[in-house]
């Protein structure tokens, strides 16, 4: 597949932003036709393997089934469906559409212009489905808690596939944590409950913190993205729609200077076999992107 340009560039406005809160919304900067082709190879990743219903997760877990017993009076009110959130990571190795859309897209050259870096390497990619009527949230986390990473020049682009509101689940971001250095906790995503044999601070939760943070969101449509830093903490809440779907994918990129670095409790993955502690990172984990 030949690389394919944004449609416009990145403003060094929406550069400064980015460093200065921890995330940036970025408005018509894809082609849409490119982000509508990608709705055929999400239904093939929804029924592989490499996805997870989270819902089914989240009833395994305490926390989690409190959690969504309080969404869910609010999905019964709105008269809704009974929703399930799906997701799973690294389908680049598997659907070579997914392959083409992190390594040829527009993505890379705008988060090189992001990040401020001469090259960008791709970590993973994930794809997320939360149909109408999903209660599950999305807690509090922060994607570097999860990545085996060491470095400053690391982020996530959210890409939109549906009309995103507050109501179908739009990702909430807290201003501006990206600059804390506290090393936190990778919780179970559906869940405030951290992973077990991780180590550092729980994720605060921002919802009973009023006041204490800055968080904001963005009603997005197809064409529009969102970056956000690898340590800035983010959450959503469940899809109280009664019809608009919330699909979304969501791909990780490094900058220079990213090394590997094992975090305890986090799952591995079989690609990064052959890295070992404070090597950077190369093609056959990580394929260069940009240029």
């Amino acid at each position: 597949m030949e690389r394919i340009s944004p449609t416009r560039s990145v403003t060094q406005e929406e550069v400064a932003t980015f460093w200065r809160e921890g995330v940036v919304c970025l408005r018509s900067i894809l082609p849409v036709e490119l982000v509508e082709s990608m709705a055929k190879p999400i239904e093939e990743a929804l029924v592989s393997s490499a996805t997870t219903d989270l819902s089914e997760m989240a009833d395994a877990l305490e926390s989690g089934a409190v959690a969504a017993r309080n969404v869910d009076e609010l999905v019964v009110a709105s008269g809704a469906p009974r929703g399930h959130f799906k997701a799973g990571t690294d389908h680049w190795l598997l659907q070579q559409e997914f392959r083409d859309f992190a390594l040829c897209s527009p993505l890379p050259e705008i988060v090189a212009s992001i990040l401020r870096s001469d090259e960008i390497r791709l970590y993973e990619d994930s794809v997320l489905v939360k149909e109408p009527g999903t209660q599950e949230k999305t807690g509090f986390h922060q994607d570097m808690s999860y990545f085996h990473l060491d470095g400053d020049l690391v982020c996530t682009t959210w890409v939109p596939l549906d009309n995103v509101t507050a109501e179908t689940g739009a990702v909430r971001f807290v201003v501006g944590s990206h600059l804390d250095n506290t090393k936190y906790r990778p919780n179970m995503f559906v869940s405030d409950l951290a992973m077990p044999d991780t180590e550092g601070a729980e994720v605060p939760d921002y919802d009973v913190m009023v006041g204490e943070a800055r968080i904001i969101s963005f009603d997005t449509s197809p064409g529009d993205l969102t970056v956000h830093h690898a340590r800035t903490i983010h959450a959503a809440s469940g899809n109280l729609s009664r019809t608009q779907r919330r699909r979304a994918i969501s791909v990780r990129y490094t900058g220079d200077g990213t090394r590997f670095k094992l975090v305890a409790g986090s799952p591995t993955k079989e690609h990064h076999a052959s890295l070992s502690e404070g090597d950077f990172l190369n093609d056959e984990s990580c394929p260069l992107a940009w240029p």
